[in-house]
């Protein structure tokens, strides 16, 4: 009797510390946005407004957040240039402290008429790295479904904001 309750409990033990085995459903998990209902992966791009260059580049999984993207990605900008970023980056003032980034609206509180007009105002002085954006897509890479491995989507990425860099200079 006490032999049969050592091997239940021998079988528990086992139980508990099986790694669970590594498969390619497991692996895609980790990229599944529940958002989108796909498999995703998220890109981060740092452009300089005066030349219209890409400076930095960051990937992650589709189900990270804009900000903490940013966090993980240890971009450190100088704190007296003016960073501009949109609604995805809430709290970024307590990083870095001259940012600007658009008021959201909610059901209790909507937006008065100045915080539209200033809204609008930092849209459009965003309007250079949305730009660059476009242009990356022209590429397929981020607008389409990436078909290819995911460990060489950052090499190709950076190999496209290259071009993208060197049609800017040309």
């Amino acid at each position: 009797m006490q032999q049969k309750r050592q091997l239940s409990d021998l079988k528990k033990n086992r139980q508990k510390f099986k790694k669970p085995i590594k498969n390619r459903k497991n692996k895609q998990k980790k990229y599944y946005s529940g958002k989108k209902k796909q498999h995703t992966i998220k890109t981060q791009v740092v452009v300089n407004k005066k030349d219209r260059r890409i400076i930095c580049t960051n990937f992650s999984n589709g189900k990270r957040h804009d900000f903490r993207v940013f966090k993980e990605s240890k971009v450190r900008i100088n704190k007296d240039l003016l960073m501009q970023t949109d609604t995805g980056y809430q709290g970024i003032k307590k990083i870095h402290k001259n940012s600007v980034l658009p008021k959201k609206k909610t059901k209790k509180h909507p937006l008065t008429k100045e915080d539209k007009i200033f809204n609008h105002s930092v849209a459009s002085s965003r309007v250079t790295n949305e730009h660059m954006i476009g242009f990356i897509k022209r590429f397929n890479i981020v607008s389409n479904t990436y078909r290819n491995r995911r460990k060489r989507f950052g090499l190709r990425f950076n190999l496209i904001s290259g071009l993208c860099n060197y049609d800017l200079v040309s």
